[in-house]
């Protein structure tokens, strides 16, 4: 999705939500004290969503899977959208209210992120006004009508019922997710989607059965029902918030182990860190998935670890200009030493297999020898005429050093620029 899209986006939200708001500040709060309780509780799952991003602990490509909803929030909010009676009592507030309780619930919360300079706080806010608006226009209708109890009337096709809309709903969250990061990152928007699938088979199971026993559960017993319930989710929600502190903590560790050749001197300043997030840029641009790209960030970030063992350091740690038996051998090395980190055994492979022919190498490892070779040879002391001289010369080498797959993908990330958010080259 082009960046006018991402707005088309945030413009069809921005018009629903004041819509809401206008429908419900004119005709008043049908049943205040049931929005009221739904608004709390998704304004209390809201605030409970702490996104590492905001602190700079996540890398560039965990983008979409750091922008995970509160599981509480969404729950709370899709509960209210498919909610038709309340302790045995028809409810009455519509599609509108709807979404201008959630809304109003949800930006309510968003203000401490956005107040930190958290702005995809409000792609975040444009997401869940529009599924929570897409499954109260699916259900609420059917309800007001009266059709919906002809049709499904209250045993196990309600529970169906219910599980299909929170499907599409899911659905719909999942592609709104992959376009909104499309525009924001360039990457390819399939894969992307595919990742956003994929997390909504997580948690996202869990928050669409705790969104159906949540409505039935008020239905019979009222709003009682609704802290007894929300218990599991709030339980679910840290756990993913403490799996989420342990991997950011893992890859800060491999980010210092990885700065070991650079204060040993026998790297230049930056060379793993450029070299990483260039990667993983390229690595988007292939399609890898989140894990594939995890093991890929994790390679090249070890990718010179090997060269502590050497006596003499390579010059200004350029790797790509050494003869292949020896840079075979600093890469074997490498993997060694990683392999006795307790990294992935992926990550040790990639590591291994950096310096072999990239018809023998799996695609993290040519990616990785190519964008360290990049890295190099634009290096202005080894290569004066730049990037496009670098470029060229690794074009030259696709016939046994790199897939030619990879070197374009990687020129078509070095010219969109800034979104590969790649640090800058420094001579050494």
């Amino acid at each position: 999705m082009r960046p006018w899209g991402a707005w088309a986006v945030r413009g069809a939200a921005v018009a629903l939500a004041a819509a809401g708001l206008g429908h419900t500040l004119w005709h008043g709060v049908a049943e205040p004290g049931t929005a009221l309780a739904f608004a709390t509780l998704v304004a209390l799952g809201e605030l409970a969503r702490r996104d590492h991003r905001e602190h700079g602990a996540a890398a560039g490509h965990q983008l979409a899977q750091d922008r995970r909803p509160a599981p509480l929030g969404s729950a709370a909010a899709l509960t209210y959208a498919l909610l038709g009676e309340a302790a045995g009592h028809p409810t009455r507030h519509g599609v509108l209210q709807t979404v201008a309780v959630v809304f109003a619930a949800a930006l309510a919360a968003a203000v401490p992120y956005i107040a930190r300079g958290g702005g995809h706080a409000l792609d975040h806010l444009a997401r869940r006004v529009l599924t929570v608006a897409f499954a109260a226009v699916c259900f609420q209708p059917l309800h007001d009508s009266g059709r919906l109890e002809d049709v499904t009337g209250r045993g196990p096709c309600l529970v169906g019922l219910l599980l299909a809309l929170l499907g599409l709903t899911a659905l719909c969250d999942a592609v709104l997710a992959a376009a909104l990061a499309r525009a924001g990152t360039g990457w390819p928007y399939g894969p992307l989607l595919r990742d956003e699938l994929r997390a909504q088979l997580g948690i996202g199971s869990a928050i669409c059965a705790t969104c159906v026993v949540m409505a039935l559960g008020v239905a019979v017993a009222g709003l009682w029902a609704l802290p007894v319930f929300s218990v599991p989710l709030l339980l679910t929600q840290m756990s993913f918030h403490r799996i989420t502190a342990i991997r950011v903590t893992y890859r800060q560790t491999i980010t210092s182990l990885a700065r070991a050749t650079e204060i040993a001197g026998y790297t230049r300043p930056g060379h793993a860190r450029r070299v990483a997030a260039l990667s993983c840029a390229v690595g988007r641009e292939l399609g890898l998935s989140e894990r594939e790209l995890t093991v890929l960030e994790y390679a090249a970030l070890m990718h010179d670890i090997g060269q502590l063992s050497l006596v003499d350091p390579v010059p200004a740690g350029a790797t790509a200009e050494l003869p292949a038996a020896e840079a075979r051998r600093i890469a074997e090395l490498g993997g060694e030493v990683a392999r006795r980190t307790g990294v992935p055994a992926e990550v040790a492979v990639v590591v291994e297999l950096q310096a072999d022919p990239y018809r023998r190498q799996p695609v993290a490892a040519r990616i990785v020898r190519t964008v360290n070779a990049y890295d190099d040879l634009a290096a202005a002391s080894l290569h004066p005429g730049g990037s496009l001289a670098a470029l060229e010369q690794l074009r030259l080498g696709t016939g046994r050093d790199h897939h030619p797959e990879v070197v374009e993908s990687l020129a078509r990330v070095l010219a969109r620029g800034g979104r590969a958010r790649v640090v800058p080259a420094r001579p050494g």
